[in-house]
């Protein structure tokens, strides 16, 4: 298979051309005629994970190995030391970041994993009406997200509805239209923020929201894989975090 063909997929499954000004989500190392051999999905990339992927192949991750132009490559930062282990070994990265979180991962993990329908879309944020007590919202969200503890800020004691966004979505807050707002990153002024602006909020974790690009994604391409005889590989990288 080449890079084009699966590049192409994958723009039809969720436009390139949606992600934010600032992203760079796309075909970030190789070219669109290169052939690989298999693939592999990861939320991250790290140095054990290119360890154990074949030479020849494309990995496709959510975040981008690359933000900003880069003025050296020293292999001293994260992004050029794995860099330099990507073209060593041939390997091909996409990735699929805002414009997937659109398209797929915050509906996906708020109806499938949280088990709330969604009411409405508003570019990122997704919502639904949960009418609970704020404890009890918080008890769900833990176990069903498989938290190790949660930090929250209350605003109301009864939760009519939530605003959702995976990863980090503490700059939507101006835009939340709800009672309640589930994200990750959250810092010690976004919650006096959210405070003053009367929402309550419940952090969610960066990665342990969006953990699931993996599967999700696998799922998707599926169909696709199959037809193509090509094999995919989910390799997920670890939270870098320890919680104590």
């Amino acid at each position: 298979m080449l890079i084009k063909d699966i590049y192409s997929f994958l723009d039809k499954l969720s436009p390139f051309d949606t992600q934010e000004k600032w992203d760079n989500s796309g075909l970030i190392v190789g070219n669109m005629n290169d052939k690989i051999n298999q693939i592999y999905i990861s939320l991250d990339l790290d140095s054990s994970i290119l360890e154990e992927i074949e030479p020849n192949s494309l990995i496709i991750t959510h975040h981008p190995l690359i933000f900003s132009p880069l003025k050296t490559i020293n292999y001293d930062s994260y992004s050029s030391k794995l860099l330099k282990i990507l073209i060593q070994k041939n390997i091909s990265l996409i990735s699929l970041h805002t414009n997937f979180d659109k398209s797929h991962l915050n509906k996906y993990v708020l109806e499938n994993i949280l088990g709330f329908k969604i009411n409405s879309c508003d570019d990122f944020i997704c919502y639904a009406s949960v009418n609970m007590d704020f404890e009890d919202l918080k008890a769900l969200v833990k176990e069903k997200l498989n938290l190790d503890f949660l930090k929250t800020v209350k605003c109301n004691d009864f939760i009519k509805n939530i605003g959702f966004t995976t990863g980090s979505g503490m700059s939507l807050i101006p835009y939340v239209k709800a009672d309640c707002f589930l994200t990750g990153d959250i810092k010690y002024h976004d919650a006096m923020e959210a405070k003053e602006r009367e929402i309550s909020l419940i952090e969610i974790g960066h990665w342990e929201s969006e953990r699931h690009f993996s599967p999700l994604l696998m799922g998707l391409l599926e169909k696709y894989l199959l037809k193509n005889k090509i094999k995919a590989i989910i390799t997920n990288s670890k939270n870098p975090f320890d919680y104590k």
